[in-house]
């Protein structure tokens, strides 16, 4: 392995070195790496990955430039788990983090009103301090670390400075933009607010101190994670971009209903919704002024840029904010539009610029790619349930192996306990409520709309136990039946779903489309700017 990875540094240094011009010394300098995390991101949320509404021209760049993983996926469903494993290598399962720190469980769960039959697990509040995780390793390897945005991993003590990250510009337990909004001042307690930014969005305000610390340490080896808040709720946007993607709703269409019932909630049918395309675009433009700093000073050639989401959009819960169809689901279900994600990797000393992978990927394989893409030796006691992506991204192949997901949480988006295994183009789903499982060929039925489970009753007896021998290797934790579930009151809960609250989405949907919609407070604080002497 070691000689592997010696090669890797070889030809990429070879390759930089190439780039400078023949009169230019050899360079012998490490690629610098930019990982952008969105949260809560949809597989289609980008007009590279299929939509015809929101409009993502920088992001379209690194996909452009880079290798798009047309099978990749976060490990969970929602985001502190699948944060953990990017930054550990780990499953949830194994790491323990198995729904979003925070999350109610056990007999809290009740509070939640949802009067469902189980229980949920245990859920660990913070990413844990023994592990070696990415900044780490790439720290003991000589970069400079840099964090901004969304941590979600823990509070006191469990920071990213705790995790091996030199600076911190904005992590801290929160999972979203709660304590000013996405428009200055954000009163966030880890990152600083300044006069001339009044009005100034929080994804730009990221991108800034992303690039000033790219800036200021463009002489070193450096690696910048930067973690959006967006686009999670709450959905904020300037009228500007509003009334940009309310016309183009309008002339395009609006659809006489945008949503149908779910098992637990309403699920967004329609990618229509003006103020979440502000979102995306403002998130877009935030990626565009990082992409512009690499470029003016010119380090775009030697730097690693990755692009990626922590779940998929929330079509249910939250804010109800975008469609993932064709893919099932979203945010919180066990489904395709839960877990599939963008995945790119641009890696410019490589020749692989607007290539494409299908083999699955997954979050836990960021860690061993990276390392072997700066000639770093592989950690397989830290990345346990990762795999270098190097032999892809060259043009190669990796072995088939089996990827897995642990939620064993009903969480807020309508999603159901459930455990997954996808093995090749086989998926399998274990339901904790009743034991039932489901198995679908993703080649074949990318929907998931066809239960084949009935017709391979072998293989899908053959998945299932891989699925529980790694459970329980990895002791995960499962939920348990509420004693005091009560049929009656859990349908009553559904009538009021379905007959209260999808006509109040409905409405909503309308008023967001509306010319005469305004959210008021200056549209959340981003016109404040404009009213400055």
């Amino acid at each position: 392995m070691l000689f592997k990875n010696t090669l890797t540094l070889i030809t990429v240094l070879f390759v930089i070195s190439c780039r400078q011009g023949k009169d230019q010394s050899l360079v012998t300098k490490r690629p610098n790496v930019v990982f952008i995390l969105a949260d809560d991101l949809g597989y289609h949320d980008l007009s590279c990955m299929g939509s015809s509404f929101y409009e993502t021209p920088h992001i379209d760049r690194i996909a452009a430039e880079g290798m798009v993983f047309t099978n990749g996926y976060a490990t969970c469903q929602v985001c502190s788990p699948s944060r953990a494993s990017l930054m550990s290598g780990k499953f949830p399962a194994r790491h323990g983090i198995t729904d979003w720190i925070g999350a109610k469980t056990g007999e809290t769960w009740r509070e939640a009103g949802r009067f469902n039959k189980l229980l949920p697990p245990e859920n660990k509040g913070h990413l844990d301090l023994n592990y070696t995780i990415l900044p780490e390793a790439l720290k003991a390897a000589g970069y400079t670390t840099f964090f901004a945005g969304k941590w979600h991993l823990g509070g006191e003590g469990s920071y990213p400075e705790d995790h091996g990250f030199d600076i911190n510009q904005g992590g801290f337990e929160q999972g979203g933009p709660y304590t000013g909004g996405y428009f200055s001042p954000f009163n966030n307690p880890k990152m600083e607010d300044h006069e001339d930014e009044i009005g100034m969005s929080l994804s730009m305000k990221l991108a800034k101190e992303t690039a000033k610390f790219i800036t200021d340490n463009q002489d070193t080896t450096f690696f910048a994670f930067l973690s959006f808040y967006a686009v999670h709720s709450p959905i904020q946007t300037t009228k500007e971009k509003w009334s940009k993607y309310r016309q183009k709703a309008e002339e395009s269409g609006v659809a006489k209903s945008g949503f149908k019932m779910g098992h637990f909630l309403p699920i967004r049918q329609e990618q229509d919704n003006p103020v979440y395309a502000g979102l995306v675009e403002t998130m877009d433009d935030a990626v565009g002024h990082v992409l512009q700093t690499l470029d003016k000073l010119g380090l775009d050639d030697n730097t690693i840029v990755i692009f990626t989401s922590d779940n998929g959009g929330v079509s249910a819960g939250d804010a109800f904010a975008t469609s993932n169809l064709p893919l099932r689901g979203g945010k919180g279900y066990q489904y395709e539009g839960g877990i599939r994600e963008p995945y790119f990797i641009k890696t410019p000393f490589l020749d692989n610029a607007g290539k494409t992978s299908d083999a699955p990927v997954t979050g836990t394989d960021f860690y061993p790619t990276l390392l072997e893409l700066i000639g770093e030796e592989l950690k397989p006691e830290a990345h346990t349930d990762g795999v270098s992506l190097v032999p892809l991204l060259t043009g190669g192949t990796i072995d088939e192996r089996s990827l897995i997901w642990h939620y064993p949480h009903y969480g807020n988006q309508g999603g159901e306990p459930s455990s997954i295994i996808r093995l090749g183009e086989w998926k399998l789903i274990h339901y904790y409520e009743d034991g039932r499982e489901e198995l679908y060929n993703l080649d074949q039925d990318l929907e998931e709309d066809h239960d084949v489970a009935a017709d391979h009753v072998e293989l899908a007896a053959e998945l299932s136990n891989q699925l529980f021998d790694y459970l329980e290797e990895v002791g995960a934790l499962y939920p348990e039946k509420d004693p005091q579930y009560d049929p009656a009151k859990e349908q009553e809960y559904l009538e009021r779903v379905r007959n209260v609250r999808m006509p109040a989405l409905e409405k909503q949907r309308m008023e967001f489309l509306s010319k005469e919609f305004d959210p008021g407070n200056n549209w959340w604080g981003s016109e404040v700017y404009n009213l400055k002497p």
